[in-house]
């Protein structure tokens, strides 16, 4: 990484250069050292923090902890203040006076966002998903994809980023699910806290979100998520420590919705109790935008910063919070508290020593590179009967049917919708407001196909006519179906694929055997044609560069390695909440409880509890070659144990193996059979092996004890399963582990 001369801190920092060299100092330069002790870079953001803060009053102290919307609000009447970065997300004013930089803060986990409201929209790259990074369980994709997303976020002038998600998927319906990391603690935790330690490795502040337990979109206002201690701890918390401890991410987001009866944004349990107390996290918490409820309870509960002014029905964090001092209702304390943490973020992130300067030159080309590589390996290939895939160079004839894939690929929406480069490629689909606009990436799967089978010849169909679509697929060698599932923030969509596509791919299918359907998707779905079909290729919301990697797939210049970090339900009545999502309560009350009954058990452990058999399970995913896992070992270390074992390449090709390992106590006892304890990535050529050691988290073999607030682990025996996925083991054995326990916030 580049290294960059610490600026002269009284030049006024929103128009100094980033790259300014180093200088000679001159005695000016040296009395404002003195006069700063604070931008001595080689004080630790603690010593850094509490020099500043001894140093600031009242009024700018207060001025860190309110921010402004970026954009304008017309059913507010609200205009941004000038200084704010057009059509952005937020902003807090700086002091020049102390040399503290503003905060231009953008959305979020896939790329530099705009508001939907800005009337010019920045075209940036996005990444695939995040449930896509997910997919391809590697820990060090997830951090380069993050640092273009930090490297894109600082080069347009933003130093927060508000992004990543991690709330696990325990609604499959869920509206941001394509936001998150997937259904497993151990799995979102690391992937998601990767992904914002790449953001933190260019000098912007990483966001983790929502905290917590915002399962769903519908209601999520009004909804009371319900749950006990142990089972929050063991589940959605558990991915939120994991995600910290593998980030230090200087910012928490909380949510809208209420947890066990009080607000998220004013909930005492998590802020402080869980936060600050138990994992000892040292930034700041930010208000989800519009997620604000009070001023007394949610400053003294550990919120530190009312985000999005004028979101909610009052600013406050402005002019009440300084009545709320005055009047001793919040103490100068916790009002340090609140500033603190903004500045140790802003110190621990670099924003001090190397400001941000408005926009400056992008690598696209690189990053184009970067998305592409990331959009082939979150692919999952589901389904692959008879070796479909890959399609032969061979080929003479081809049918391509549906999903505006003559176009381009489809994104997500809402606050996280990334513009592209060369705008909407299918522009005027419903809905064009908010949360939409419902935008197609122009990279077309189309074309992409074509430049890989140039001696075929290609056709297209929109695949409105089933009859027609089927007449075609029965003409042609193959037959590839593209299927779209929009999915966004505030509002919820059905596990079933909309607008006749499930008849259109059974049509398809039935016409031609060598039919395969490539799934563009917020996540799970159903899948009733699976069999039917002779392969199945998720590729979720693939980005920027995702149609060539779509055609690299198909065609085997890359071999797909994703495996699900979701389950596939067989049918709708197989989820926790089968029923509607929207329950008469959350449309009318001023809250309503959702009971997340499932506990810790969370989407395969739900599965398995109820002893149900999905579609495709978690962890699953096929390549172009075969993995056989043996050797299996496992002994008590430290206070986990470590497992060891051996992967070989079996096939014909190079291909990238995800060995899982999953736990479980002989007596059982726990929330569900068995838990991801750890996995490894590992690139193999035909023929060859490789032995690998992986060490399980011990929080994984515990359970947690609310009374003394420790992991208990219980003595006995412990099976350790060595597997493809979640159903599929290869080898078992088992361990003996004393009685032990840890603290709350043990760390690896």
């Amino acid at each position: 990484m580049k290294t960059y001369a610490l600026l002269a801190l009284g030049a006024a920092l929103s128009t100094a250069s980033a790259t300014t060299p180093a200088q000679t100092a001159t005695p000016t330069r040296q009395a404002a050292a003195a006069d700063r002790p604070w931008a001595d870079k080689t004080l630790d953001p603690d010593r850094r923090t509490a020099l500043l803060l001894a140093r600031m009053t009242q009024d700018e102290k207060l001025t860190l902890v309110f921010g402004y919307f970026g954009t304008p609000k017309p059913d507010k009447n609200y205009l941004p203040v000038a200084e704010a970065r057009a059509g952005s997300a937020g902003y807090v004013p700086g002091i020049p006076r102390l040399g503290i930089p503003p905060q231009w803060q953008t959305d979020a986990g896939m790329g530099v966002a705009t508001q939907v409201a800005a009337a010019q929209k920045r075209e940036r790259t996005a990444l695939p998903s995040s449930l896509s990074i997910a997919a391809s369980w590697d820990p060090a994709l997830a951090y380069r994809a993050g640092a273009i997303i930090g490297d894109e976020a600082w080069r347009s002038g933003f130093n927060i980023l508000l992004g990543g998600g991690v709330n696990l998927v325990r609604e499959p319906r869920g509206g941001r699910n394509f936001e998150y990391g997937g259904e497993d603690p151990l799995l979102a935790g690391i992937m998601a806290g990767r992904q914002v330690a790449g953001v933190q490795s260019q000098n912007v502040v990483g966001t983790l979100k929502h905290f917590a337990m915002n399962n769903q979109e519908t209601g999520r206002g009004k909804g009371n998520s319900v749950i006990g201690d142990a089972e929050a701890r063991m589940s959605d918390l558990l991915a939120f420590q994991i995600a910290l401890e593998q980030s230090d991410a200087g910012a928490f987001m909380c949510s809208y919705n209420r947890v066990n009866g009080t607000h998220a944004c004013e909930n005492p349990y998590l802020l402080t109790d869980v936060l600050r107390r138990d994992w000892g996290f040292k930034g700041f918490v930010m208000s989800d935008w519009g997620a604000t409820h009070s001023t007394v309870a949610a400053a003294n509960a550990g919120l530190d910063q009312q985000s999005g002014h004028p979101f909610d029905d009052a600013p406050y964090f402005a002019a009440p919070l300084k009545a709320a001092l005055t009047a001793g209702t919040v103490s100068p304390e916790t009002l340090d508290r609140m500033a603190g943490g903004v500045l140790h973020a802003m110190f621990a992130s670099g924003l001090f020593d190397r400001p941000v300067t408005g926009e400056t030159a992008i690598d696209y080309a690189a990053h184009a590179t970067i998305t592409r590589d990331a959009a082939a390996r979150g692919a999952v290939l589901l389904r692959n009967e008879r070796s479909m895939l890959p399609l032969s160079p061979a080929v003479r004839s081809i049918v391509v049917i549906g999903g505006h894939a003559d176009k381009g690929v489809l994104a997500g929406g809402g606050s996280s919708l990334v513009y592209p480069r060369g705008g909407n490629a299918v522009p005027g689909l419903q809905p064009t407001g908010w949360p939409g606009p419902v935008v197609y990436y122009p990279s077309s799967p189309l074309e992409a196909i074509r430049a890989r089978a140039p001696n075929a010849r290609v056709t297209w169909l929109d695949g409105r006519d089933p009859a027609a679509a089927a007449a075609a697929a029965r003409a042609a060698d193959v037959a590839i179906v593209f299927a779209t599932q929009w999915t966004a923030e505030s509002h919820d969509t059905d596990i079933a694929l909309e607008d006749g596509q499930d008849a259109l791919i059974a049509a398809v299918a039935d016409a031609n055997p060598r039919t395969t359907v490539v799934l563009e998707t917020g996540g799970a779905v159903l899948t009733p044609w699976a069999d039917r079909t002779a392969a199945i290729l998720e590729v979720w919301y693939p980005g920027t560069n995702g149609a060539p990697a779509i055609a690299d797939l198909l065609f085997g210049v890359v071999a797909p390695s994703g495996r699900l970090p979701v389950t596939f339900p067989a049918s709708p009545d197989q989820m926790v909440r089968p029923g509607p999502i929207d329950p008469r309560n959350l449309r009318g009350a001023e809250t309503a409880d959702v009971r997340l009954s499932e506990g810790a058990a969370v989407g395969y452990k739900w599965f398995e509890r109820q002893r149900l058999t999905p579609r495709f399970a978690f962890g699953h995913g096929l390549t172009y070659t075969r993995f056989t896992l043996g050797a299996l070992t496992a002994a008590p270390r430290g206070d986990g144990v470590v497992a060891r074992f051996t992967v070989r390449n079996t096939g014909q090709r190079r291909g990238l193996a995800v060995p899982q390992l999953y736990v479980s106590p002989v007596a059982g006892g726990w929330e569900a059979p068995k838990r991801l304890g750890g996995w490894q990535t590992v690139d193999l050529p035909a023929g060859a092996s490789r032995q690998l050691t992986v060490t399980i988290d011990p929080r994984l073999l515990a359970t947690f004890d609310p009374q003394s607030r420790r992991w208990r682990i219980a003595a006995g025996r412990y099976t350790v399963a060595l597997a493809q996925s979640s159903s599929d083991i290869a080898a078992t054995t088992t361990v003996t582990l004393a009685e032990h326990s840890l603290p709350v916030g043990w760390r690896p």
